[in-house]
Formats: C-alpha cells, sequence, structure tokens
C-alpha cells in the first residue's frame, strides 16, 4: 500500500493576498480598461522600438561580435559570450581607434564639447530671452527669426556652414581679411575644426533655451518688479535678486536636457566634420558610429560598449544632477 503525503496547503496570508491582487486588478480593469486599450500600441511601440534594441546592445557588449560573426541569411551567427571584457578593455584604455585615441581621451574632449555647448546655449538664450520679454517693436518678428535655427532642417544646416567655413572662399575668412587676420583652416585643423562645430552646435541650440527660458520669465509676477523697483533696487539686483532666483526650475531642467542632448549630438559633428581631422573632434556617439560602421572595424560588441556606457554616464549623471536640484528645491520635480 502507498502511502501518500499530505497536501502542503497555501499559507492563509499569501492565498488572501494574491486574491486580493486579483481582485483589484480586475477592478482596475473593469474601470479602466479603455485607457489600457489605448495605451497598449504605444507599449507595443516602445518595448519594439526602445526596449529590444536596448536590450539587443546590452547582450552584444558581453559579447565578441562584429561584421564577420554577426551572420546573415545564409550563415548563423558566430559571435561568443565574452563577459566584461570589451568593458575591461575600454575602460584600462588599452582599446584604441587609429589615431591612438581612447576611451577616456574621447570622454573629455566629449565633456569640453558638451560643457562649452550648454553653457553658451544657455547664456545667450538667457540673454534673448530677457530682450523678447519685453515690449518693442517689431517683437514678433524678432521670435520668428531667432526660431529658424531650430526648424532648419539638419543636412541644410551644416552643408550652410561646411560653406561658412570654407578656407578658401568662406565668407567668414572673407571678414577675417578685412581686418587683416589671416584665413583659418577651420575644418582642417584640429582646435579650429572642433570651434567650428561648437559654432554650429550653439547656433542651432540657442532656440530651445530662449523659448523655455522665456516661457519661465513671463511666468515671473510684474508686481515682484515692480516691489523691487519700489525698495530701490538696480537693474542688476532685480536680475539676481527677482529674476534667476524665480527661473531656477526651469533653468534646472533645460540645463539637465540640453547636457542629454549635446552629450550625443551626434549629427552636426558627423555632418559638419565627420570625425575628423584625425578624430579630433569625434565624441563618445560618434566614436561608437565609427566602431560599429566603418570598414574595416564593424565592431558591434565595442560599439554597443560605447553605447551602454554613454547611456550609464547619463543615468548617473542625470540622477546626481536631480537629487542636487530637488534638495535646493529649484527642480520642477521636487
Amino acid at each position: 500500500m502507498t502511502i501518500t503525503e499530505p497536501a502542503v496547503e497555501e499559507p492563509i496570508e499569501e492565498m488572501r493576498e494574491r486574491q486580493g491582487l486579483l481582485a483589484r486588478f480586475r477592478s482596475s480593469w473593469a474601470q479602466w480598461w479603455f485607457a489600457y486599450a489605448m495605451l497598449s500600441p504605444v507599449v507595443i511601440v516602445i518595448a519594439i522600438l526602445v526596449l529590444y534594441p536596448l536590450a539587443q546592445g546590452v547582450w552584444l557588449s558581453f559579447t565578441d561580435a562584429t561584421g564577420k560573426t554577426m551572420g546573415d541569411v545564409r550563415n548563423p551567427p558566430s559571435y561568443e559570450f565574452i563577459g566584461l571584457k570589451n568593458y575591461v578593455r575600454i575602460l584600462s584604455g588599452e582599446l584604441k581607434n587609429s589615431v591612438g585615441q581612447n576611451f577616456w581621451s574621447v570622454f573629455g574632449r566629449t565633456v569640453i564639447w558638451t560643457g562649452a555647448n550648454v553653457f553658451f546655449h544657455y547664456t545667450i538664450g538667457l540673454g534673448l530671452a530677457i530682450t523678447l520679454n519685453r515690449k518693442f517693436v517689431g517683437r514678433s518678428l524678432y521670435r520668428i527669426i531667432l526660431l529658424i535655427p531650430w526648424a532648419m532642417p539638419a543636412y541644410i544646416t551644416a552643408s550652410s556652414w561646411r560653406f561658412l567655413f570654407n578656407e578658401t572662399s568662406g565668407p567668414i575668412n572673407a571678414i577675417l581679411s578685412i581686418f587683416g587676420i589671416a584665413a583659418v583652416p577651420w575644418l582642417g585643423q584640429p582646435i579650429p575644426a572642433l570651434v567650428a562645430v561648437i559654432m554650429v552646435n550653439v547656433w542651432l541650440g540657442i532656440p530651445f533655451m530662449m523659448v523655455a527660458l522665456l516661457g519661465g520669465l513671463q511666468g515671473i509676477p510684474e508686481e515682484l518688479y515692480q516691489a523691487a523697483e519700489v525698495d530701490g533696487a538696480s537693474p542688476w539686483q532685480k536680475f539676481r535678486l527677482v529674476t534667476m532666483p524665480l527661473l531656477r526650475p526651469v533653468s534646472s531642467t533645460v540645463i539637465l536636457l540640453g547636457v542629454i542632448w549635446t552629450f550625443n549630438m551626434f549629427v552636426i559633428i558627423f555632418l559638419v566634420t565627420g570625425g575628423g581631422p584625425a578624430s579630433s573632434t569625434e565624441i563618445l556617439v560618434t566614436f561608437a558610429y565609427a566602431e560599429a560602421f566603418t570598414v574595416p572595424a564593424r565592431n558591434f560588441a565595442v560599439a554597443s560598449t560605447y553605447g551602454i556606457l554613454i547611456l550609464s554616464i547619463l543615468v548617473v549623471f542625470a540622477s546626481i544632477y536631480r537629487k542636487i536640484a530637488e534638495r535646493s528645491g529649484d527642480s520642477v520635480w521636487s
């Protein structure tokens, strides 16, 4: 005779918790089924266009995948899992490009690129916003003109600026020659090329800062300026004690967005200089592109590793920046 063991009963508390979750789900579905139905296409699209490529990139960063081992319709993939080897090679500076640049040299240039751009974006954008916040003849026309850089396609912008920076026939060198300054090889030498792409990106990014900060300025009550004027405050004191403190929530947000966008600004560098000369204008995102899509590199594993490192850097920066902003009460997320 076979003796069967008594069935282990599910703990009452766990059973009640499971039944409670199921009941809450049914209640939520009955009440919000239409919202779920409307959101589901968005969730599916995000999963296909964002989450799946991200997961694929994370996986490839742990492999030795290249253009030869990725496989195709006839040949299956032949790359192998190698763990953290790509991360170690990149972060140790062992992995270099054809001109001897490693992750840290390109990272330093990316920080300089991002800091310079965001600084000029914010300061010039703030100056224009303060100007356009005042009433004067033709203000609407000036606002439209200043939005043109934002509205122009990136390819047109890059092509126009390449012509302006032309060493022999460009208008910029023609203007410099009037003042007796020799022609500058803007796109032919490392430092002038970096200055050139920063100028292009500053011109392109000012409208966003201007519009965002102008919206913040228009939200400041006029009565505060009138009260400061009654107290004898000078224009500088009104700017320092009224404008800037009340503009901090908007400023903290647009600066964070500016850092993220500029850190990943691929288009301008790719179209204006192509990362040259001699990779002197490469930033991390263009460096990763070069690893993945230039011959003979085609190193998808290394490019994916760069992508994950870029994402990690921005996530850490955004988290620290947000906490600092929240502690000082300057963040719109507070």
